[in-house]
């Protein structure tokens, strides 16, 4: 017997990698049907990172800053995938208002 052809795609390598990130605050979120996306800024680093919750439990809330761990997905496309989420105690503000320079507060 001659060799079966399998239609099958070719198998693919999902590599998982852990990250976190602390001093986060929401930008906006986005409810789709499969999951519900968050574009946050790292404001170590002045970065804007979007964030998927596919089980829709985070409830991350404009006007705090944030501590967030889960995996990257590098597949075709880089996802990160929140995992947990707690308050930056570190960093945690009640207002997202910038400190002026000199570090006076009003």
């Amino acid at each position: 017997m001659g060799r079966e052809r399998s239609d099958a795609p070719p198998f693919v390598f999902f590599f998982m990698f852990n990250f976190s990130a602390n001093h986060l605050t929401v930008v906006s979120r986005t409810e789709y049907r499969s999951c519900a996306v968050f574009m946050v800024l790292d404001h170590s680093t002045n970065r804007v990172y979007r964030l998927h919750d596919f089980t829709k439990a985070h409830a991350l809330e404009l006007g705090s800053y944030y501590c967030v761990s889960g995996k990257v997905n590098s597949a075709d496309k880089l996802y990160l995938v929140v995992e947990s989420v707690k308050l930056d105690a570190k960093h945690n503000r009640s207002s997202i208002t910038p400190v002026p320079p000199d570090g006076a507060e009003r």
